[in-house]
């Protein structure tokens, strides 16, 4: 299944946000409180509860920076 393209942004969003939280939240408890029982859980529950602050952050920010980068490169 495919979405309609006009949906690009908001998939970018989600994936990116998704994967992010992932990654820096799995990093985070290793980092403080290392590999112990119940990591998983922990791990899934903060990413759950944190996802959704990520994916409206970037969603708002991506077009901003997308705006600056294009003022701070040239076109090759």
């Amino acid at each position: 299944m495919k979405l309609p393209a006009r949906f690009a942004p908001v998939l970018f969003g989600a994936l990116l946000s998704a994967i992010m939280v992932a990654l820096v939240s799995a990093f985070v408890l290793l980092s403080n409180r290392g590999l112990e029982p119940g990591f998983l859980a922990l791990w899934l529950r903060n990413c759950a509860t944190t996802w959704p602050v990520a994916f409206v952050a970037v969603t708002l920010v991506a077009p901003v920076v997308r705006r600056v980068v294009g003022r701070l490169t040239v076109p090759a």
